[in-house]
């Protein structure tokens, strides 16, 4: 892949970082997410708010058909129709969040499948997606299967992690 540099100034961040790798591709092999950011993003997740002013920073396209919400949080858009998400602040206070990536996990997964890597940073947020799969044994346990009625939050909240849901 040739070098690219990407700039970026939002409400929250100005600067810039390079892509290393291909989009989509050269993933860590502890890392596997089920879902695209333009596919989550279309499925409707963090109630349409989470990106709507760094939109310049990806490829157009991951917004082609995007659940958005500019105004402010709107829950009908997430998938479920539930707020499965804690305040940013919460997330600050426990130091779940990368400086680099202040609006948190997702950032930092559109900014890794775009091409960035930041191997330690990387590492940390793998073990964090990796530890949203206790929801899952959670919904297996005590839902039948595909039934999309049952543990809304828990199946809301991996989707925000990449992981579809909606298969369970």
């Amino acid at each position: 892949m040739a070098y690219q540099r990407i700039y970026f100034k939002d409400k929250m961040q100005e600067g810039y970082y390079d892509l290393t790798e291909e989009i989509g591709q050269n993933f860590h092999e502890m890392f596997e997410p089920e879902l695209t950011p333009k596919e989550m993003l279309a499925l409707g997740v963090f109630g349409g708010k989470y990106m709507t002013d760094c939109m310049a920073e990806f490829p157009k396209s991951w917004f082609e058909g995007a659940k958005l919400s500019p105004e402010k949080k709107d829950i009908h858009l997430n998938y479920f129709e539930v707020d499965a998400s804690l305040p940013l602040q919460a997330w600050q206070d426990k130091g779940w969040i990368y400086p680099g990536d202040p609006r948190g996990w997702f950032q930092w997964y559109c900014r890794y499948y775009y091409g960035r890597r930041l191997p330690e940073e990387d590492l940390r947020q793998i073990k964090r997606w990796k530890a949203m799969r206790r929801h899952i044994g959670a919904i297996k346990k005590n839902c039948l299967p595909l039934d999309l009625t049952c543990r809304k939050k828990q199946r809301q909240a991996l989707l925000h992690w990449a992981y579809d849901s909606r298969k369970i």
